[in-house]
């Protein structure tokens, strides 16, 4: 405590700082138990998975696919998550059973177990994970969880048989590339690879960088010498004929232009290997980016700003819809109810398979609690089967991206829709949810600042 504090205050911070303390390790506590169930969880749908050994590798994913989607629509996350978390939970519970109960007694956060675990992941041998355990547990009860996660670093390369080379070999099999979508109409796109390819990549685009920088600041100082030797004799015309053909300097920093250079090379770039050649005209160099992009009329004549959104998950700032808008092949226009903002009809200047033009923009995304697919990408799915007389309409139809079409016609959920494009869906065990279709914000126009 600093010291003016009074005696009253510093009693008060104490006993804070205990209820803190008790808090938190009741929240360990009970982390703890909801990753013993769903641990068990998933040790119930691996008992499942067993009884289907002559069944094909479809079926033999239901019963954990199933057993996710179960956990996942009543605590609003997505299956693919859930699933992650059923898989997790079992490793802790089974593979760490003393960071678990040291979690469960509120010795060590779920973080610290987290840390454990990631760093443990590959010591198979039972006895080496557990000698691995002991002395990082012991050292995680009295650090934080950012300081323990070097020292289970260097016990674990102590206790791994292993070689560098063999650990590398499995790892580089997880490379991948995710997108995580951020506020303002930014997106942050990962990538996970071996070492040496991600820093030389980074290392190229910082040297491209660089250069631009280099070449920009040449190019001031020639500006600057050209206006030091002809600022007296220069005419007024000569002066701003030539601000017209000098070109802009660039005022970016390296990291924008890393960004730039990274983007710009991977829309226009062609890949060195190519396989797909022969079997694919024009091969991999002929396959063009492609997004879906939703503009409220009002905001493309510039009476209102915003609303834009891609694919239905994050939003798109006015100046880039400017440019998509005017290098766009067509347009499919989506009707709005002006009240409810339900999709009414969809029509586009070249007719297409117009019911998947009304069904993309109605839908949005896949229908299935907690999905975000992008409806452009699922499969159709009749809500009546269409073997049992289902009408192919628009009515019957609905965005189902091919995980979750899978998992209603193989493990038993079903699906009813109400007015108002409101899906009732029952899950296999007889629980019910409610999806209620994409909101859509309605802008109001500014009558005043218009531009015209």
């Amino acid at each position: 405590m600093t010291g003016n504090a009074t005696a009253a205050e510093a009693r008060r911070t104490d006993e804070l700082v205990a209820i803190a303390a008790e808090v938190d390790a009741a929240i360990a506590r009970l982390e703890a138990r909801r990753s013993r169930a769903l641990a068990e969880a998933y040790a119930i749908s691996q008992a499942q998975t067993d009884r289907l050994r002559d069944a094909s590798t479809r079926e033999r994913e239901m019963p954990l696919r199933a057993m996710a989607a179960e956990f996942a629509v009543p605590t609003r996350v997505s299956d693919r998550t859930m699933q992650t978390r059923l898989f997790d939970a079992h490793r802790i519970v089974t593979r760490f059973p003393a960071a678990w109960t040291a979690w469960h007694e509120g010795r060590l956060s779920g973080r610290h177990v987290q840390v454990i675990v990631d760093a443990g992941a590959n010591l198979i041998e039972p006895e080496r994970r557990s000698a691995f355990e002991r002395e990082v547990v012991e050292y995680g009860e009295s650090t934080s969880a950012a300081r323990l996660r070097s020292f289970a670093e260097q016990v674990a390369e102590k206790c791994d048989p292993h070689t560098m080379q063999d650990r590398h070999d499995d790892a580089v099999q997880g490379r991948r590339v995710w997108v995580e979508d951020l506020r303002d109409g930014m997106s942050m796109l990962g990538a996970i690879g071996p070492s040496a390819e991600i820093h030389g990549t980074y290392d190229r685009l910082t040297r491209q960088g660089r250069a631009l920088k280099a070449a920009d600041r040449a190019a001031r100082r020639e500006a600057a010498d050209r206006e030091g030797a002809g600022s007296d004799a220069a005419t007024p015309e000569a002066t701003a004929a030539d601000a017209l053909t000098s070109p802009p300097f660039d005022e970016r920093t390296l990291d924008q232009m890393r960004a730039d250079l990274l983007l710009d090379m991977l829309l226009t770039a062609t890949p060195t290997v190519d396989p797909t050649a022969d079997a694919v005209e024009g091969g991999l160099a002929a396959i063009r980016a492609q997004v879906q992009v939703t503009i409220p009329a009002t905001s493309l004549t510039g009476s209102t700003q915003g609303g834009a959104m891609l694919d239905g998950t994050c939003a798109v700032d006015p100046k880039t819809v400017q440019i998509l808008t005017g290098n766009a092949p067509g347009f499919d226009r989506v009707f709005l109810d002006p009240v409810s903002a339900a999709v009414l009809a969809v029509d586009r200047r070249s007719a297409t398979a117009a019911q998947r033009r009304f069904l993309t923009a109605r839908d949005v995304r896949c229908r299935f609690p907690g999905c975000r697919t992008p409806a452009r990408t699922c499969e159709w799915d009749h809500r009546e089967d269409y073997a049992l007389g289902g009408r192919t309409d628009v009515e019957n139809l609905g965005a189902f991206c091919k995980r979750h079409h899978t998992l209603k016609h193989v493990a038993g959920w079903t699906v009813v829709q109400h007015p108002g494009r409101r899906l009732h869906f029952t899950s296999p065990l007889g629980r019910s949810y409610i999806e209620d279709p994409p909101r859509t914000v309605m802008f109001t126009p500014d009558t005043e600042n218009a531009p015209f």
